[in-house]
C-alpha cells in the first residue's frame, strides 16, 4: 500500500501501553515476580502484534512509535527473565524449607544467622 502524502502518519496502537508495561514488568519483578511475569507476557504479546502492523506498511507508522514498541518489548523481556527466576527460587525455597522460609526470620534462621531484628 502506498502513502497519500496527504495523509499523515500515526502512530502504532498501543505503543505507550507497551512501553508502560515493560516498564512495570522491570519494578514489578520486585513483588515476588508475579506482576513481572504478567505486564511482561502482556507487553509481548501486545508488541508482537504491533510490530506486525508495523512490517505490514511501514510508511503508515511513525518511526518514534515504532521505537516505543522496541523498548518496550525489551523493558518487557528484561523483567520477564528476573521475574521467572524469582518465581523458580520462591518455588524452591517452599519445597526446601517450607511456607516459613517466605519469613525474613525464619529464613535467616535456617541459615545458622541471627535475625538482626
Amino acid at each position: 500500500m502506498e502513502n497519500n502524502w496527504n495523509e499523515p502518519q500515526v502512530a502504532l496502537p498501543n505503543a505507550g501501553a507497551i512501553l508502560a508495561l515493560g516498564i512495570i514488568s522491570i519494578v514489578g519483578c520486585c513483588c515476588y515476580g508475579v506482576v513481572g511475569i504478567v505486564c511482561g507476557i502482556i507487553a509481548l504479546v501486545m508488541a508482537k502484534s504491533a510490530t506486525d502492523l508495523y512490517a505490514a506498511d511501514p510508511q503508515r507508522y511513525t518511526p518514534s512509535s515504532y521505537q516505543n514498541v522496541n523498548a518496550g518489548r525489551i523493558c518487557a523481556w528484561i523483567g520477564l527473565i528476573p521475574s521467572v527466576l524469582q518465581i523458580i527460587f520462591l518455588i524452591y525455597l517452599i519445597a526446601a524449607l517450607g511456607f516459613a522460609a517466605l519469613s525474613p526470620a525464619e529464613f535467616f534462621n535456617n541459615l545458622g544467622i541471627d535475625y538482626p531484628f
